[in-house]
């Protein structure tokens, strides 16, 4: 048995532990999630020659229609005037969230944009058990909440003059240069068809992206089979609970940890671009060392060795709190 001391030590110790991990949870819940961050980075992804592109890169809205201050947030991203927006998806968090996407991406609607859809646009989020994301996906049983209306989003982003890139390869001409474009359907959800898009790009156009939900190896290696420079991104949200000198623990797909968010090479001649995203489902609505996110990419030609251009991405990738 111990003595006193030690009893008393003990409770100290642990009633240390418990006031921080309060405080870290009240962080995670109450600050951080509302961090809203604008990440920038500048890609070596274009054909020799051409002139730099501007991408806002938007993912994981997980919208409800009470979120206001990221409404805002969101349409001040505006005043940044993109030469092209693309939504990886996760709209959605609530069957009447529709009209607050729409109020937020505002007039980002009128920039040049594309989009795919993933699972949080075609189902609601469902309470689940967070030990569940440390499982093999394989041992994970599906669970799917009511459906959402992705019809009506996907019609209203098309008036606007939006491309859907489920399944479908486009030529689009942004700022006075072709950039050819495709995209599939939620790889998480198993819906994705690559075949559809299978081909080579475009061997002329000034750039050559993909984009999907969900970053699945099964994925991005056809894309830069058939010569893409970019592939972009969401669904990860980054880990959305990071570890300090760690990073995250979990992606929720196959892609490997180091790769969770931001920019990286994938085989010789592609770069992977994925973003932690700007929402979290209303079930686990925390975010530690990884806040909410929206991306500016800045794509510039192509013509450094691998080392170069990596070097220069870690010097000039900023994150700014707005």
């Amino acid at each position: 048995m111990g003595t006193e001391g030690d009893r008393k030590t003990a409770a100290r110790l642990a009633a240390g532990t418990l006031t921080v991990g309060a405080a870290t949870l009240g962080y995670a819940v109450g600050i951080e999630r509302r961090r809203w961050t604008l990440r920038t980075a500048e890609l070596p992804v274009l054909a020799p020659g051409a002139r730099p592109l501007r991408v806002l890169h938007i993912s994981d809205l997980h919208m409800m229609p009470g979120q206001k201050s990221k409404q805002r947030w969101v349409a001040a991203l505006g005043e940044l005037q993109p030469d092209l927006v693309v939504n990886t998806g996760d709209n959605l968090a609530h069957p009447q969230a529709v009209p607050s996407v729409l109020r937020a991406l505002g007039s980002l609607l009128d920039r040049p944009g594309v989009f795919v859809f993933g699972s949080n646009d075609y189902y609601a989020p469902k309470r689940k058990n967070p030990a569940r994301y440390l499982m093999p996906r394989g041992k994970k049983k599906r669970i799917h909440g009511k459906h959402l209306p992705w019809r009506d989003l996907r019609a209203a982003f098309i008036e606007y003059g939006w491309l859907d890139l489920t399944h479908a390869r486009r030529s689009i001409p942004v700022d006075g240069q072709t950039v050819f474009a495709a995209g599939v359907d939620d790889p998480h959800l198993r819906r994705d068809r690559y075949r559809e898009i299978a081909g080579a790009a475009d061997p002329d156009a000034a750039l050559r992206i993909g984009i999907t939900h969900s970053p699945e190896p099964r994925v991005l290696d056809p894309f830069a089979a058939d010569g893409y420079d970019l592939v972009l991104a969401g669904h990860t949200h980054g880990g959305q609970l990071r570890i300090p000198g760690i990073g995250a623990l979990v992606t929720n797909c196959e892609l490997d940890r180091s790769r969770a968010r931001g920019a990286s090479r994938w085989g010789a001649h592609m770069w992977l671009h994925v973003s932690a995203g700007l929402g979290t489902s209303p079930y686990a609505p925390a975010r530690f060392a990884c806040p909410p996110e929206a991306s500016l990419l800045t794509l510039v030609p192509r013509g450094k060795t691998d080392q170069e251009t990596a070097e220069e991405t870690r010097r000039n990738a900023r994150t700014t709190v707005r």
